[in-house]
């Protein structure tokens, strides 16, 4: 069977891994870039993408996203989520294990991957459960969800109470070189809180959950890494001192990666205005230093990467009182743009800011990064810097339409996903060929 060939042409071509800014063309053969550039000689394309005015990016990691299956169905659809990543210039998504059931079964995670595969859209690596149900209590079967292709494992939004329990995870996690990913969130601290802890939340009556809730679970964390020598990843941190512990931490050398939400990252507690639901998040929404930490630190390396914390909430779960509404929000079509914009609010070129969703968050992840360079993977975006919108319900793919950001107006529309050299999602009709 002939091996079909793709051409991208006359793309701004952008690779943060390799520091490539340039323009020029990009031949694909098969599921392998062959030339960057310019095609080489006799190739004949099959298939031609008018890349001028776009830039081609290597596709993007998003590292924490709840995919509504298995048993959220009605909430989220795999295939509408992962249409959703594609258009948001995802290519490959972290699933987190808070499902339901819970991914602490081999076969649970083997058929999201099969699912997955199937749809042939964005790809899936699933994050297995820490504790059997996620209930703190007892280990769950490592090795074999490991074996079922799971690349780490995590509590997803649900602390652990008992620190030896804690404790032995990560002396087993580390014996065989698993990576933990843990939100750092004191359960008794939290407990009960549903806005961030000061005065907006005083004067709206809202109860609050204190930036020590983050700060004393990592101390805690900490300490058991220097203990267990265990690799941790931190997700969604959210406070200015956390940022200063993480700083600390890693300046001490401990195995540390961590990363932030596009909600902390854009937003302050002030966007919650008069009790606006689609504010309500877990972490919640902290204030403006906050908020400048969080930027600074993602900036200058010490925050790995930048996540979109998708969670797909029904309309039900979601329109009511701000106290009971579900916490959480759609993400997936809005990392890049939300990447775009923290690179026009701090001033960084493209080419260092994007790495927060490239190559660095892949390393995050212990995956390798996608990239522009001839004999890798053919998986990249193409997408119009120039092109601004606004994520009104009406503009998202996901089932879950909720998020606090649609009140801005950003930067960047994807028109075409790419990966193993077929074109897998386009927002236009795909000329074909030139």
């Amino acid at each position: 069977m002939s091996t079909t060939q793709l051409l991208i042409r006359g793309g701004h071509l952008i690779d943060p891994l390799r520091g490539l800014d340039a323009e020029g063309d990009i031949a694909i053969a098969g599921e392998r870039i062959v030339a960057v550039g310019k095609p080489p000689e006799g190739f004949v394309p099959d298939q031609t993408l008018d890349a001028r005015g776009l830039i081609v990016l290597p596709g993007l990691i998003d590292l924490c996203a709840r995919l509504g299956e298995p048993g959220y169905e009605h909430e989220g659809m795999l295939e509408t989520e992962l249409n959703a990543a594609l258009a948001g210039g995802v290519t490959r998504v972290v699933c987190s294990p808070d499902t339901d059931p819970v991914l602490d079964e081999p076969s649970l995670v083997e058929m999201l991957r099969w699912r997955a595969r199937r749809l042939k859209r964005a790809r899936v690596y699933p994050l297995g459960a820490l504790t059997k149900g996620l209930k703190g209590e007892r280990l769950s079967e490592m090795a074999e969800l490991t074996r079922a292709s799971c690349i780490g494992f995590s509590q997803a939004d649900t602390p652990i109470t008992d620190t030896k329990v804690l404790y032995s995870a990560m002396q087993y996690a580390s014996t065989f070189g698993y990576k933990v990913w843990l939100r750092a969130q004191d359960a008794s601290l939290s407990r009960g809180g549903i806005a961030a802890s000061g005065a907006y939340a005083q004067r709206l009556g809202l109860s609050g959950v204190p930036a020590m809730a983050e700060t004393v679970a990592l101390h805690t964390l900490f300490e058991l890494m220097r203990g267990t020598g265990c690799a941790v990843h931190v997700s969604k941190l959210s406070s200015a001192a956390g940022v200063a512990l993480v700083r600390q931490a890693k300046a001490e050398g401990l195995p540390l990666t961590c990363d932030v939400s596009i909600n902390n990252l854009m937003l302050t507690d002030l966007d919650i205005g008069y009790f606006d639901a689609r504010a309500r998040l877990d972490p919640p929404l902290r204030h403006s230093r906050d908020r400048d930490a969080l930027r600074a630190a993602l900036a200058d390396g010490t925050i790995d990467a930048l996540c979109s914390d998708h969670t797909p909430i029904s309309a039900d779960d979601k329109t009511q009182t701000f106290a009971d509404a579900a916490p959480g929000a759609t993400g997936l079509e809005l990392l890049l743009s939300t990447a775009l914009q923290f690179a026009a609010d701090t001033r960084l070129p493209l080419v260092q800011a994007l790495g927060c969703v490239g190559h660095r968050a892949a390393w995050a992840a212990g995956l390798p990064p996608a990239a522009l360079e001839v004999g890798a993977a053919a998986e990249c975006i193409l997408f119009d810097p120039q092109a601004h919108w606004r994520a009104t319900p009406d503009a998202l793919q996901s089932q879950s339409r909720h998020t606090p950001l649609a009140e801005l107006e950003l930067p960047g529309r994807v028109r075409h996903a790419v990966i193993d050299g077929r074109v897998v999602w386009s927002a236009q009709p795909v000329a074909n060929p030139a």
